[in-house]
């Protein structure tokens, strides 16, 4: 198993509030009741690291965990279904546009979506948001213990518009969790690095 050792660091109302550091930043995106907080405590095997909620859309804050030496997750605030005033779901909602289209430390994204139902039209803006910014994209298929075996090919199915092969996986389970972290930790300095490199000899 890799290690994935992560610490809160701090969090951010807008962007101008984010940390001024040299990380490479992984977001983490999906709707409130994606069990977006159970998976990221899973990737770092700490389960008080994130906070979960029976209520979804707790997080309304862009929440940043140090991971090694030279990497940072992002845990964006959830959509879709939290119960909130309209001025906070707007405030919520433009910081986290300014922090996807702007913020230069980011080079990847994680997005979440329940394996049961698939991506919706916000997971399918995300992954539009990812592509034109030119980021990596990471689709993590959440809770896939609650599906049954006869519905998994299915389930592949509902995540063909994304047009990247999802992992299917489970905090309850551990199915795909040590699949993400080894995907989360490849973008770790030390091992980006040589990749540019390449990328400068191609001409890219």
């Amino acid at each position: 198993m890799m290690r994935f050792s992560a610490r809160f660091a701090t969090s951010a109302l807008a962007l101008g509030e984010c940390p001024r550091w040299d990380r490479i930043e992984i977001a983490i995106a999906g709707r409130s009741n994606v069990g977006k907080s159970s998976l990221l405590n899973a990737l770092a095997g700490a389960p008080n690291l994130a906070r979960t909620s029976k209520t979804p859309g707790r997080t309304r804050t862009l929440n940043f965990f140090e991971v090694g030496e030279s990497l940072a997750l992002a845990d964006l605030p959830g959509y879709g279904y939290a119960k909130m005033p309209q001025a906070e779901a707007k405030r919520i909602g433009a910081a986290m546009r300014e922090y996807l289209a702007r913020r230069e430390n980011l080079a990847a994204i994680v997005i979440l979506a329940d394996a049961r139902r698939g991506p919706g039209e916000e997971e399918l803006e995300l992954a539009a948001i990812a592509r034109r910014r030119g980021l990596e994209m990471i689709v993590a298929a959440t809770k896939c213990d609650k599906l049954k075996r006869s519905e998994r090919a299915a389930a592949h199915k509902r995540f063909a518009p994304m047009r990247i092969e999802p992992v299917f996986c489970s905090a309850t389970s551990g199915e795909g969790v040590e699949e993400l972290r080894r995907r989360i930790l490849a973008f770790r300095r030390d091992e980006v690095a040589p990749r540019r490199v390449q990328g400068a000899r191609d001409g890219r």
